[in-house]
């Protein structure tokens, strides 16, 4: 086999792998979530019953898929990203995908970044927030606005996290669940926006 077929061979197996990659990823919305189409979801992404996805949101399930559970709502140019750590390409040999759990009733507001693989329960990161990959949220907690938090650690019940030295506090009760906003959008945003379409799967929406 002469230089020039090897380089084709090669050529087309690499075609194969992403044509491959392309088909096994999917995104499965549950009846009563609604999409926008304007918004970007990438990968194995699962969005639950009563999620709000506003336009030019971001959903990117690179390294392992994202579940997402019921009313979390999720503001425009927020991004949420199951992204591969610095030291590891995504072409590595042996790296096991790790699926990122969000629970119910999670706000992530205008141009917040979250990569956090746990995320419980009524938690709220606010706009220009950066929640990184090594933080579990547990639930009731407040990431405040332009903060970020890139350590490795559990972040307690009803922290808020808040200012430019990103100072801490323990709030006596969780954040209330957006209900009232939630049923609001989901009147209004399919008046003025297209919806992806409800896609059944096989994953059930994750609840903490």
């Amino acid at each position: 086999m002469g230089f020039e077929q090897i380089f084709i061979l090669n050529k087309w197996c690499d075609h194969l792998k992403s044509v491959r990659i392309t088909f096994f990823r999917s995104v499965k919305i549950a009846a009563g979530a609604v999409v926008c189409v304007e918004s970007e979801i990438r990968g194995d992404v699962t969005i639950g019953p009563r999620t709000v996805v506003h336009p030019k949101a971001r959903i990117i399930a690179e390294a392992g898929p994202i579940i997402i559970g019921e009313g979390n709502l999720i503001e425009e140019q927020a991004l949420i990203i199951n992204s591969y750590p610095e030291n590891i390409m995504p072409d590595t040999e042996g790296v096991e995908p790790k699926t990122m759990t969000i629970g119910i009733n999670n706000v992530f507001e205008v141009g917040c970044v979250s990569q956090a693989l746990k995320i419980g329960d009524n938690n709220v990161i606010e706009s220009k927030a950066d929640v990184g990959r090594n933080v579990i949220l547990t639930s009731g907690c407040i990431i405040g606005a332009c903060c970020q938090v890139n350590t490795c650690e559990v972040i307690p019940e009803n922290t808020v996290i808040y200012g430019s030295g990103c100072m801490r506090r323990v709030q006596t009760e969780r954040p209330q669940p957006q209900t009232l906003q939630l049923d609001f959008l989901m009147k209004i945003l399919p008046n003025y926006h297209h919806l992806k379409k409800t896609v059944k799967g096989n994953s059930t929406p994750a609840r903490s």
